[in-house]
């Protein structure tokens, strides 16, 4: 994942669309912000990060502005339970699902 981004690039990689808001309309405070960041990080690098250090502040502040919540929120929703269940939502909502081990043995077949 880029560090550094440029404004035009930020805006085209990190604009919610409006399949994003549908996911996010029952979600509020820091669970809509934390969903958001997930979301995008997903979309755009195919996994969820490993932790908060590894999504870039201007995405966070960006994406914070957006759904207007404060990324100083989130700070307690990486330690909570949402996180996992916001994994499930949008690895199902795009398509995808966590490998077990039946698809470790297709693969080595």
């Amino acid at each position: 994942m880029e560090r550094v981004w440029e404004p035009e690039r930020l805006i085209s990689c990190w604009t919610l669309d409006e399949a994003d808001w549908r996911l996010l309309a029952n979600k509020s405070g820091a669970t809509r912000l934390g969903f958001a960041v997930l979301l995008k990080f997903f979309e755009l690098d195919g996994r969820f990060p490993k932790d908060a250090e590894e999504i870039p502040a201007a995405a966070v502040e960006y994406l914070g502005g957006q759904v207007k919540v404060d990324r100083s929120e989130l700070d307690g929703y990486w330690s909570g339970r949402a996180v996992k269940s916001h994994r499930a939502q949008i690895r199902g909502e795009l398509g995808f699902r966590a490998a077990i081990l039946a698809d470790e043995r297709r693969m080595s077949e």
